[in-house]
Formats: structure tokens, C-alpha cells, sequence
């Protein structure tokens, strides 16, 4: 009987230890797995000069029934913009060309503006307002000076090349040595390097 007994305790010892002892192996623990976050993306920065072109559509409407028109306008613009973080405030200087016949025999040939702009970033974009001093000049009746408002949108493409779209209001006083005077609208599209 003690041999009957020491028997079984040694199998149940024996088919036991490896149950209580546990694995010889640690645990494998599955790491967890890390997605990386998207890059935020990169708001330009907005300050410094620039030179660019632009070409569109101008509409101008006198005080007299007769004398009015429409044509196609080119020309550059080149100014300075300084970005205070969410604001880009700056200044320019635009000159365009024009064909566009007013009455019989005068034309308007070009336009010049001094202009301010304000305006807030959005992403790559910048979504302007802008106002100033304007110049019309024609081949007879001679220049006149007015002033202009409108707003614009421009997006930063790369880092030194936007394209936008701009639309202004003029108000011209009389021209000079006449009575009439005149409001023009232009539309016009824009490439610009920033340096």
C-alpha cells in the first residue's frame, strides 16, 4: 500500500509541476502599433515684394448716354505685403493697357492704381480687400483721377508663386475740361512671384 500511494504521488507530481510551473517562455505582448499623424499643413508666410501680370475685363459706363464700352486690359502690378499671422496688410502699384473706345474717337489706354490691401489667410489662400488712388488715361480728353474699392483672393501655389482674381469699382472725377465722368468695373486674373 505505501508503494501503491508513493507511486501516486509521484505521477500526480510528475503530470502536475509543468501545469503549476508555467512556461518556460515569457509572454509574447503585442506592441501597439502607432499610426503616425498627418503633417499639419504648411500656412505660407505672406511677406515680402512681389512682381506679376494680370490680364481681364473692363466696363466703363459715363454720365453721358453715348459714351461708354468694354474691352480686354493687361498689364503688371508689383508691391509688398507684411504678414502679421492671420492678417497680410500691403501695398501696390498696378499698371494696365487697354484699346477700349469710349466714344468715337477717344479710347482709353490705360489705367494706373495706387493701392492698400488687407486681408485674412485662409490655408494658402488670402482673401483681400482693397481700395486706393486711380488714374484713366485717353488718346484726346486727356487723364482723370478717381479712386477705387473692391477685393480679390489670391493662393500661394508654391513658395513664390500665387495666382488670384481680383474685382474693382472706379469712380472717376470729370475729365478734364469736360463734364463727364465715369464708372468703370474690372475683372481681371493674376499671377504673381513673390521674392
Amino acid at each position: 500500500m505505501k508503494r501503491a500511494l508513493s507511486l501516486f504521488v509521484a505521477a500526480t507530481l510528475t503530470t502536475a509541476g509543468p501545469a503549476l510551473a508555467g512556461s518556460l517562455q515569457d509572454p509574447v505582448v503585442e506592441q501597439p502599433v502607432i499610426v503616425p499623424a498627418d503633417p499639419a499643413p504648411q500656412i505660407p508666410n505672406w511677406t515680402g515684394f512681389y512682381l506679376g501680370s494680370e490680364i481681364g475685363y473692363y466696363n466703363v459706363d459715363t454720365n453721358f448716354p453715348a459714351i461708354d464700352g468694354d474691352d480686354w486690359i493687361s498689364g503688371f502690378t508689383a508691391g509688398y505685403d507684411y504678414d502679421f499671422g492671420n492678417f497680410v496688410l500691403g501695398t501696390a502699384v498696378d499698371y494696365d493697357w487697354t484699346s477700349l473706345n469710349i466714344a468715337p474717337g477717344v479710347q482709353m489706354e490705360n489705367v494706373m492704381r495706387v493701392k492698400v490691401r488687407g486681408g485674412l489667410k485662409m490655408g494658402r489662400g488670402l482673401a483681400y480687400a482693397t481700395t486706393g488712388y486711380a488714374n484713366m488715361d485717353t488718346n484726346i480728353v486727356g487723364d482723370v483721377d478717381g479712386y477705387f474699392v473692391g477685393g480679390g483672393y489670391d493662393y500661394m501655389v508654391g513658395d513664390h508663386l500665387t495666382v488670384g482674381g481680383e474685382v474693382l469699382y472706379h469712380d472717376f472725377d470729370s475729365f478734364t475740361g469736360t463734364p463727364v465722368s465715369a464708372e468703370a468695373t474690372s475683372v481681371a486674373v493674376r499671377t504673381v512671384f513673390k521674392f
